[in-house]
């Protein structure tokens, strides 16, 4: 069966058989079995599409079995089920009594290895399983364990793009290290394969197996897309999440009304306290000492003097109902000339001075930087 044209990552290439991959060219000759000797064994597929599943059992009731399954064999004339699940499935379902089989031996390693190859290439595996499935074969071909796999993978997309640059263009046949025979390895499988690049395996597939349980379960089950699912995950909230993920099955949500929903259960990014900013800010001008610029020394020091009125008029003030007055202004609210005015401001005591001709007896305090007058606070205010 062909993959789909739409399935993610995937290249435009008709898929070998898995025989084929195996076995090269050389073909079995295909025998009949009584279907209750085979028996089964752990595949990676552990989840079969219902709807696909019947019509797969309606093709063989009406066609028979076109293709043989592949088996190794047991002791006592019985055989053990590596490639063709699905046909069995519906052998058993229809209660055919033979089907048709290809023995071959195989070691345990060499029938995981088929099994994985027939089900990554042959049929659509959900998202979850086929990287598990190349994460198996890969630890397989390259004799490691499952856990080392992914930080191998990671080391090398680490490299590629520290070399190259992680927006520049990344072609799919390029390794780090060609001298490497494990990158070499992973380059050869994923060529087999050809599903994706190993780059975009670990860019795209890998981060999906960190997902949450119930988002995983849910992709194993083809319930949902993969690219909703991680969108999904966005949300921390455990309860939140799971009862978007309830909805986003059962109402078939577009991936935009999925990206809407998560964004309106994000808090609001609120802007950093006032008094981190200003801290902030004290070190940046210190640091850059933008007093040494003419130009912005002049507006540092409007700004500055704008920051000590507000300064003056909170520390100085009573909640007075004045605020600053211009020299004009002062000289009006006193009663005095502009130049008596000049001159005391000038004085020690001008804060007395002041009070005395203030018709609300209020004491004020000239800032020179802003070129205004303050309010004092009130005498036993």
């Amino acid at each position: 069966m062909a993959r789909k044209r739409s399935r993610p990552y995937g290249s435009d290439v008709t898929p070998v058989n898995s025989l084929d991959v195996l076995f090269g060219d050389s073909r079995l000759v295909a025998e009949l079995v009584r279907t209750s000797d085979i028996k089964t064994r752990t595949q990676p597929r552990r989840y079969f599409d219902a709807e696909k599943l019947e019509q797969l059992v309606q093709s063989v009731k009406q066609h028979g079995i076109l293709e043989p399954l592949l088996v190794r064999p047991l002791p006592d004339n019985q055989y053990e089920l590596v490639a063709g699940e699905r046909r069995y499935r519906s052998a058993i379902e229809l209660e055919l009594a033979e089907v048709p089989v290809v023995v071959r031996e195989l070691n345990d390693t060499e029938a995981l290895q088929l099994a994985l190859v027939e089900n990554l290439q042959r049929e659509d595996l959900n998202p979850v399983e086929e990287t598990e499935g190349i994460l198996q074969l890969l630890a397989l071909k390259l004799n490691l364990t499952l856990p080392e796999i992914p930080p191998l993978l990671y080391q090398m997309k680490n490299a590629l793009e520290k070399d190259k640059g992680k927006d520049s263009e990344i072609r799919d046949n390029v390794i780090p290290n060609p001298d490497s025979d494990a990158e070499q390895g992973i380059q050869s499988v994923f060529n087999e394969l050809r599903l994706m690049s190993w780059y975009s395996f670990t860019c795209n597939r890998l981060p999906l197996l960190r997902l949450p349980e119930e988002i995983l379960e849910a992709l194993r089950a083809g319930l949902i897309e993969y690219t909703k699912a991680k969108v999904i995950a966005q949300v921390k909230d455990e309860a939140e999440r799971k009862t978007l993920l309830e909805e986003a099955i059962a109402q078939s949500l577009s991936l935009s009304e999925i990206r809407e929903r998560v964004k309106a259960a994000q808090p609001q990014n609120e802007p950093p306290p006032l008094a981190s900013r200003i801290e902030t800010i004290s070190k940046l001008v210190k640091k850059q000492k933008l007093w040494d610029d003419s130009k912005k020394r002049k507006k540092l020091e409007s700004l500055l003097a704008k920051i000590e009125e507000l300064i003056y008029e909170r520390e100085l003030t009573n909640e007075l109902p004045h605020k600053s007055l211009t020299h004009a202004e002062m000289a009006k609210r006193l009663g005095v000339r502009s130049s008596a005015l000049s001159n005391a401001k000038k004085r020690a005591d001008f804060s007395e001075w002041s009070k005395s001709r203030d018709p609300e007896a209020i004491a004020w305090q000239w800032v020179a930087e802003s070129k205004c007058f303050v309010p004092l606070k009130k005498q036993g205010g």
